[in-house]
C-alpha cells in the first residue's frame, strides 16, 4: 500500500469522518479553500513513496472560535463560515497525521509551528484552539501552545 492510501486509512481510523457529518469532510475542494484562507493552512511532508505527514489548520475569527468552543458551530460549519480575506485572530488546530514510522521525530510539531509562524506574519493571531481526539493530538496542541506562547482553548469531547 502506498503512503497516500496509508494516510487516508489513518485519517479514517482516527477521525471516522464518514460517520460524522459535523467533522470537516476533507477533499480537494476543501484543501483549495483552506489555502485561500491562508497558504500555510495545509502542510504536507513526503518521502519517495508519497505523503508521510499532513497538517491542517484553519485560521478564523475570534467570534467563530467562540461559537465552535461553545458547541453552537460544528467543525464543518467553522470551516464553511470562515471568510476569505478576513482578519484572523485565532487558529484552529484541525488535524495532524503522521505515518507510524515517522512519529516521535518532531515532524508534526515542526510543521504546525512553521504554519502558525507564517500565519502570524499576516494576521494578529491571539489564540489557538482544538477539539482533541487522541492523547497524541492533545500533547501536540499543548507543546505548540507553549512554544508559540499563545493560549490554547479546548472544545470538550462529546
Amino acid at each position: 500500500m502506498d503512503n497516500f492510501a496509508r494516510m487516508m486509512q489513518l485519517a479514517d481510523e482516527v477521525f471516522a469522518v464518514h460517520d460524522d457529518p459535523t467533522q470537516l469532510q476533507v477533499d480537494q475542494d476543501v484543501l483549495e479553500q483552506l489555502q485561500r484562507l491562508h497558504p500555510a493552512s495545509v502542510g504536507q511532508q513526503a518521502d519517495a513513496n508519497g505523503p508521510v505527514a499532513w497538517v491542517l489548520l484553519i485560521p478564523t475569527t475570534k467570534a467563530l472560535m467562540e461559537d465552535f468552543l461553545a458547541g453552537t458551530l460544528t467543525e464543518q460549519e467553522l470551516y464553511e463560515r470562515t471568510p476569505v480575506g478576513a482578519v484572523y485572530e485565532a487558529v484552529y488546530l484541525c488535524s495532524a497525521m503522521v505515518l507510524e514510522e515517522y512519529r516521535r521525530t518532531g515532524l508534526a510539531k515542526r510543521m504546525t509551528l512553521e504554519a502558525i509562524e507564517r500565519m502570524r506574519r499576516d494576521h494578529p493571531i491571539q489564540t489557538l484552539f482544538c477539539w482533541p481526539f487522541t492523547p497524541g493530538g492533545d500533547a501536540l496542541a499543548e507543546v505548540v501552545a507553549q512554544e508559540t506562547r499563545l493560549p490554547l482553548r479546548l472544545r470538550a469531547r462529546q
